[in-house]
């Protein structure tokens, strides 16, 4: 595990978006997989060998002061090559796919024009269906009818919520965990505000500014690229190894600095990253702090699983072993074929 920067890192902030000013879609590479498998490694690779600036796709690492719980590359690494969506949101601060659609866009725009490849990576992966498929707008929160479903959880329980959601969204119930408080009060409160599921705003779409349909097709097309590995062993004990060496690195006194600010909840999205959210259960005396490392990894390994299901969704992937002995010169060679491809 390597070091991690301060707020202050080299990291490029977000571009103002125009949401109405529709972008033409541009050549890029993008480099996807779940946690622990090898992504930065790869993606700075990437860069040693091609004229790239690097667009996070994580929802983890656009927060200021959240660097050890979610391996956000270091300093040095930052330096090396351009990178964007780091670093660019207070903790109390959300960030939404539509956001980082439009953001992606226009920095894709940017990159171009300067004659450069942009290189998206990261683990989000609705982020990356997002920016592939197309994204409708949302309705925004209603605080009113939050504050009815925070009542029916307290009467009911969530895994009732969750029931409720299952009868009017099975699809996106399906891929939700019982425990998962915030995605499920989302859910039923878009549903309740729209009389549409939550599912039904994830559905592909064409439009202006689609950045996976070129309308060109063949070497026009951006390359995706997704680390997966063959045994799931292997990633396991790497994302133990990982957490082991962000608890040597301290970050228990970066949770405990975070909620010495005051104004954070464990609520925040930022708060219930993977990680952070276990940490904050802990001090809160939930449960022993003895605890937390086992509690960490299973939960780090959830979350891998649900990305690798992301993944296997998304038919245009190329798919590289994250576990073989030459995965790097595996991902290096697709990115050179992409890059001489060039019209």
């Amino acid at each position: 595990m390597s070091a991690h920067p301060s707020p202050d890192s080299p990291s490029r902030p977000a571009p103002a978006a125009s949401p109405a000013s529709p972008l033409p879609p541009v050549r890029y590479l993008a480099l996807a997989g779940p946690t622990a498998s090898g992504k930065t490694a790869a993606a700075l690779a990437i860069a040693r060998e091609h004229d790239v600036e690097i667009i996070s796709v994580d929802s983890a690492l656009v927060y200021c002061g959240m660097d050890i719980g979610t391996a956000k590359p270091s300093a040095a690494e930052l330096a090396s090559v351009p990178h964007h969506l780091i670093n660019i949101r207070d903790p109390l601060q959300a960030y939404s796919a539509a956001q980082f659609v439009a953001d992606a866009n226009t920095l894709m725009a940017d990159i171009t024009a300067r004659g450069k490849l942009p290189l998206l990576v990261g683990g989000t992966m609705m982020y990356f269906k997002a920016l592939f498929d197309g994204i409708d707008p949302m309705p925004q929160a209603d605080p009113a009818i939050r504050a009815v479903l925070e009542r029916e959880a307290l009467q009911l329980g969530w895994p009732a919520l969750h029931a409720m959601l299952a009868d009017v969204d099975p699809v996106t119930a399906a891929r939700l965990n019982p425990a998962d408080t915030q995605r499920i009060q989302r859910a039923l409160e878009v549903y309740r505000i729209s009389g549409q599921p939550l599912s039904a705003f994830h559905t592909p779409k064409i439009i202006a500014t689609h950045a996976y349909n070129t309308g060109a097709g063949g070497q026009n097309e951006p390359l995706l690229i997704s680390l997966e590995p063959l045994e799931r062993a292997w990633l396991h004990q790497r994302i133990a190894l990982r957490f082991d060496t962000m608890l040597a690195e301290h970050f228990l006194d970066e949770v405990k600095a975070l909620r010495a600010r005051g104004d954070l909840n464990p609520d925040l999205p930022s708060m219930r990253c993977v990680g952070y959210r276990q940490a904050w259960e802990a001090l809160d005396g939930l449960w022993p702090l003895s605890e937390l490392r086992d509690k960490g990894i299973f939960a780090t390994r959830q979350l891998a699983k649900r990305q690798i299901t992301w993944l296997r969704a998304m038919p245009q992937r190329q798919v590289v072993a994250c576990d073989a002995p030459d995965a790097q010169q595996q991902v290096l060679a697709l990115a050179r074929t992409f890059v001489q491809a060039a019209p």
